[in-house]
């Protein structure tokens, strides 16, 4: 039986390492052990901050809101609670963009969860 050569196969394999690993600090970009663990790494962490992304942005739209509401004379749970109740439907991401872009439209939403 022939015996297998990996020559070309492990420098594909190395060689799309170190391209994955371009513009990385020191040896961590040249040499191929380095590069594999420094890369391994980074693809964790690309994949938990995608994750991340979604917790910060929704965190950040639930301080506009409440901010918002605040100012409408009640806070977000409330305003939240009473849209529910008029069975308004709008996502968070959008009653911030009205709290920032258009006072007069979040003011009324907040009249109708008052009203609730």
């Amino acid at each position: 039986m022939a015996r297998i050569k990996r020559a070309v196969n492990a420098q594909k394999k190395r060689r799309k390492m170190l391209k994955l690993a371009k513009g990385y600090y020191g040896a961590k970009s040249k040499q191929y052990r380095a590069a594999s663990e420094q890369v391994r790494r980074s693809l964790r962490y690309a994949y938990i901050g995608r994750k991340m992304r979604k917790r910060d942005f929704r965190r950040l739209w639930i301080v506009r809101i409440n901010a918002a509401a605040r100012l409408n004379g009640m806070n977000y749970s409330s305003l939240i609670n009473g849209l529910k109740r008029k069975g308004i439907v709008i996502n968070r991401k959008m009653l911030a963009d009205l709290a920032v872009n258009d006072a007069k439209a979040f003011t009324q939403l907040a009249e109708q969860a008052k009203t609730a």
